[in-house]
Order: structure tokens, then C-alpha cells, then sequence
């Protein structure tokens, strides 16, 4: 028996926003609002053991008191399939990201953070 990752759950000052921010880059939905918690996650995706292929998980924002201090431990990467990645980054820019550095040198991809400063990376294209 193994498990299957389905859920990624992010502190945040405001998941609403931070909600929103995430379904515009992933082309997820809202599936579920309770006070202080937002959770999105793709569209019309049947869940079981006879779906094919892996689970796109849902990520869940959590209201905290707490800002973000410093450096994510672990971060999300996407991979445009729709265009390419300087496109790409430039979309993400006009959601409300930014580019960051945290020391990671010459690299292929481009880190980026979301509106509340969580470190996420854009990878190569991947066209389906």
C-alpha cells in the first residue's frame, strides 16, 4: 500500500487573495471555503483508485498570525503547457508575482514568489 500526494496546505496572511492568485496560474477552481481556510484544486477531476495517471493535488491557504520570515523549505514548480516559459513568467508577473533571488546562480528556471512572498519556480515548457 502506498499514499498518493493530494493536498498541499500553505499558511498565509489572506487565502482569498492568495486563493485567487493560484487558481489564475494553475487553472484551478475554489472547492472549498470555511473561516480562515480556502482550498482549490482542479476542475471536474474524479478522485478513487481507478483514475489513470497521478492526482493533481489541491492546495489548501490557511489563515495565520504569523508573517512569512524566511526561505521556503519546500516551494512549488510549474511548467507552462500553453506557451513558453518567458510568457509564461510574464503572465505570472501580471497576476501579481515577482522575481526573486535566492542564491540559486544561473539557472534554466525562474524563481519567482507569489503575492505573499512563497517562493515558487518556473520550469521549462511542457506541451501536452
Amino acid at each position: 500500500m502506498t499514499s498518493k500526494f493530494t493536498e498541499l496546505a500553505i499558511d498565509c496572511a489572506d487565502p482569498d487573495a492568495l486563493a485567487r492568485f493560484w487558481c489564475s496560474v494553475l487553472g484551478y477552481e475554489v472547492q472549498d471555503v470555511e473561516d480562515g481556510l480556502v482550498t482549490i484544486g482542479p476542475p471536474a477531476v474524479p478522485e478513487g483508485k481507478d483514475r489513470p495517471g497521478p492526482v493533481p493535488p489541491a492546495l489548501t491557504f490557511a489563515r495565520v498570525p504569523e508573517g512569512k520570515t524566511v526561505k521556503n523549505r519546500l516551494h512549488i514548480d510549474v511548467n507552462p503547457t500553453d506557451r513558453e516559459r518567458d510568457e509564461e513568467v510574464r503572465r505570472l508577473l501580471d497576476l501579481g508575482a515577482r522575481h526573486i533571488d535566492v542564491g540559486q546562480g544561473d539557472v534554466i528556471w525562474v524563481p519567482l514568489a507569489d503575492p505573499e512572498g512563497n517562493e515558487f519556480c518556473v520550469l521549462a515548457t511542457r506541451h501536452p
